[in-house]
């Protein structure tokens, strides 16, 4: 696998200038597949999918007298609606005045420059839109918000809705139990669509067992179909040894008799 030299290394996006300087920066990979990984093992036990939508990088509007003002988190979950528009249609945006259901929590994954605005921590001007940590907690307000920093040691923050007002909580072992849905959000070591192995968002049970995704699911159900079938393998030479034990003894027996002269009643 081709490994850059760090000191030769060619510029990444955020380096490069857009041929539009007002174009939004696209995703790089990562931005891509973590948003994937979420939604892959976002399972909680008491809704289905078909009330919980899911989305990434999708328009979300949020305030009906400024309609063309909106945020595009890279990964959000609302809860008690529908998956799909009521008609069946798939959505193209999220429209707040419409749906009349805010995300249940949204998380964003920091890149060089994105800080000030996915942590409120620059002031804007007036006559400028609201920042997503504003949006997130003052008109949105969405109960949970997760921060992830791959650029900074894959930092995990997590920040919760009190009075109005997002308080960061304290996180243990990079993990943080969400009681509303029964589900923890946490960071995961592993490899994920082949990458290599890396830190990564993830959804764990009750149990503090990871969310399987569905190929993890398959392997783990056809293990348990090999070992059922070794299990019966080993029942039937079980039940084949003791057949053999039990003939053995029986020609013994019939041997022993026969030597004191007795006929044994083979019937």
């Amino acid at each position: 696998m081709f490994q850059p030299d760090p000191e030769t290394a060619l510029p990444t996006m955020y380096d490069l200038p857009s041929d539009d300087p007002n174009a939004p920066g696209l995703p790089d990979e990562f931005h891509s597949l973590q948003p994937w990984l979420l939604q892959d093992t976002f399972y909680p036990p008491h809704h289905s999918r078909e009330e919980i939508f899911i989305a990434s990088n999708l328009n979300l509007y949020y305030d009906q007298s400024h309609q063309f003002w909106y945020k595009k988190p890279d990964w959000f979950a609302v809860l008690n609606t529908t998956r799909m528009y009521r008609d069946g249609n798939l959505r193209f945006s999220y429209v707040i005045w419409q749906e009349k259901v805010s995300p249940f929590i949204a998380v964003e994954l920091l890149s060089p420059g994105t800080e000030d605005e996915d942590l409120g921590t620059k002031l804007r001007h007036a006559q400028e839109p609201p920042r997503k940590w504003e949006v997130y907690e003052r008109i949105l307000q969405i109960p949970y918000y997760a921060v992830f920093d791959r650029y900074n040691n894959y930092k995990f923050q997590m920040f919760e809705l009190k009075n109005g007002r997002y308080i960061e909580v304290r996180i243990s072992d990079d993990r943080f139990w969400i009681p509303e849905i029964e589900l923890g959000l946490g960071v995961w070591r592993g490899s994920y669509h082949r990458t290599t192995e890396q830190p990564w968002l993830r959804w764990y049970d009750v149990n503090g067992n990871w969310l399987l995704l569905a190929e993890e699911l398959q392997k783990q159900r056809a293990d348990f179909a090999r070992q059922q079938k070794e299990l019966e393998r080993q029942q039937a030479d079980f039940e084949k040894q003791q057949a053999d034990f039990a003939r053995q003894q029986k020609e013994r027996l019939i041997a022993q008799l026969r030597a004191l002269g007795i006929e044994p009643n083979l019937i």
